[in-house]
């Protein structure tokens, strides 16, 4: 992607209280948004490039503000120009929390428990100024696989069957999410910044926030799609979780349900990437997914989706972690 600086920085720099300031690239992310860091002296910002009209800010504008105002660690805004996409925020620092505990594994129960905390205090709030995660939602997320995935691997599949045995298995716990938490859809080692033993943990890229089950975070964090977790620790931050928040009888089945529907959308996900947007890297992570899918499936709340990957899904492609890819 081209690190040419945005158009009309300077003037935004210059507005914002930044002129003169020194401009350095960041590394991309899966989107199409740009960071930079902003150095002046000893101080520094972040800086969000997300022109329309391929991103648009205000989402996340919308959920920084909610965030930040009801306790939580989103960046602050120090200045906004929604209309160029450009926004300037606090710069949370380099320490995220893969790296950390990649690199200090016995901390790794002790920041994972952290992170269960921040999720456990969002939980507790009311809902936030977004729309509800419906059965729609999840279910043009599934179609991803189907959109992707399948033609990547020559496969003919029961689209129908698809969708009736993912609205059999989700219209189950619809119910049980109401009225809702707010779910930030990719809380993960990879979006929490490490702030300080006195500071809550940073969040970052929860611009697709929704109201929705509490278990979907909790699982994006769990069965995380970049970083192995192992299924004792899963296990164990799992059941902190249910003790610090409570959950009902039915939490472990919709956790599994929410895993299958996320993991499914993920593998679709990183074959588009792939395939659409020209970033191969992403198709290493797929057999981490393709294990986590499956084990999702063993659970009987799944059961009409796991028989429609026994029909559709060759046991071979299954068996290399979702198959082999041409690249």
């Amino acid at each position: 992607m081209s690190q040419a600086l945005p158009e009309g920085i300077d003037q935004f720099l210059a507005t914002a209280g930044w002129a003169g300031a020194q401009v350095e690239p960041l590394a991309g992310d899966a989107s199409f948004r740009r960071y930079f860091r902003i150095r002046r002296g000893e101080n520094s910002a972040m800086l969000m490039d997300a022109p329309p009209p391929g991103e648009d800010p205000a989402p996340f504008l919308r959920s920084a503000k909610w965030l930040d105002a009801n306790g939580m660690r989103a960046p602050h805004i120090l200045a906004e120009d929604a209309t160029r996409g450009l926004v300037l925020l606090e710069d949370f620092g380099d320490v995220r929390m893969r790296e950390y505990v990649d690199q200090w594994g016995d901390d790794e129960r002790a920041v994972y428990r952290a992170a269960i905390d921040a999720l456990v205090d969002l939980h507790r709030l009311p809902p936030g100024p977004f729309l509800d995660y419906s059965l729609s939602e999840y279910q043009r997320e599934t179609r991803i696989f189907l959109e992707w995935y399948c033609p990547a691997q020559s496969l003919t599949v029961d689209a129908a069957g698809f969708a009736k045995a993912w609205e059999e298995v989700l219209s189950q716990l619809l119910p049980r999410q109401r009225p809702g938490v707010c779910v930030l859809r990719d809380y993960h080692a990879e979006n929490i910044m490490l702030l300080g033993s006195t500071e809550k943990q940073g969040l970052l890229d929860f611009q697709d926030a929704l109201n929705g089950h509490p278990a979907y975070d909790l699982v994006s964090l769990l069965q995380d799609a970049r970083r192995d977790v192992s299924p004792e620790l899963e296990a164990e931050i799992f059941d902190y979780y249910v003790e610090q928040a409570g959950t009902g009888a039915d939490f472990l089945a919709d956790y599994a349900a929410l895993g299958a529907q996320r993991n499914t959308k993920i593998v679709g996900i990183f074959v588009r990437l792939w395939k659409r947007d020209g970033k191969p890297k992403y198709l290493s992570y797929i057999p981490r997914v393709w294990a986590l899918l499956e084990r999702d499936l063993c659970h009987p709340a799944l059961e009409p989706v796991a028989q429609w990957f026994d029909a559709n899904v060759p046991m071979q492609l299954r068996a290399m972690g979702g198959g082999e890819w041409p690249v």
